[in-house]
């Protein structure tokens, strides 16, 4: 049997991580249905509501069983509401190595809730899945996302070129998609790449002890 993650959640400070549940399919359908992300991902296009329950019912926990990875939905812990999606792919057991993904829902942008998200996945993957080796690639267009790496402390590695590709809507009806060729920048995270833990006594609520800390 291939070795795979647990079905598990992983709290920070704002943001609970947690398996994808079926009732999410109406706002992750909403979510993916914003022109950057669009852009950015490979996620399929139009992403109804019907393929987000097939993601939460078979297509995710087959991801995990597998070995491949594991799909989170992020949702904020005061009010239950999604925020977001990680996902890990592309996962090398035998060298401790995997990839994240992630998307923002457009109404949760600019509050530090992706570099947060992945930090704390980072934080699991390193300290309580041994893990030696988290992997970014952003295009070379997305300059959001590699804020999103630099910020949680990302090393970049170079330049992977033509390996992604970038689509766009053309037309006021939004059903022609246009694809265009783009590089990808490689960057990498490594448990000694992430910041030692600082005592934030004021920040310590019911949420209970954040062990990580986002670089500024």
């Amino acid at each position: 049997m291939a070795a795979s993650f647990p079905e598990t959640a992983i709290s920070t400070e704002r943001l609970l991580l947690r398996p994808l549940a079926e009732d999410d399919a109406p706002g992750l359908a909403t979510m993916m249905a914003d022109e950057l992300v669009l852009a950015w991902t490979d996620l399929p296009h139009p992403f109804t509501e019907a393929y987000a329950a097939e993601l939460a019912r078979t297509l995710a926990p087959a991801h995990r069983a597998a070995g491949r990875g594991i799909v989170f939905a992020v949702t904020e812990h005061l009010t239950q509401r999604l925020v977001g999606l990680v996902e890990l792919r592309n996962t090398d057991w035998r060298l401790r190595s995997t990839e994240i993904s992630y998307v923002t829902a457009s109404w949760a942008r600019g509050e530090g809730y992706a570099p947060e998200a992945v930090l704390g996945v980072s934080q699991w993957l390193f300290e309580d899945r041994d893990f030696l080796r988290l992997e970014l690639r952003t295009a070379a267009g997305n300059t959001a996302a590699q804020q999103v790496a630099q910020k949680v402390g990302g090393i970049s590695e170079g330049v992977l070129r033509s390996a992604w590709i970038v689509r766009g809507e053309s037309g006021g009806s939004g059903e022609v998609v246009v694809e265009s060729r783009s590089d990808l920048i490689l960057w990498s995270l490594l448990p000694e790449d992430l910041d030692a833990p600082e005592p934030e006594p004021q920040r310590t609520g019911w949420h209970g002890d954040h062990r990580y800390v986002l670089r500024d």
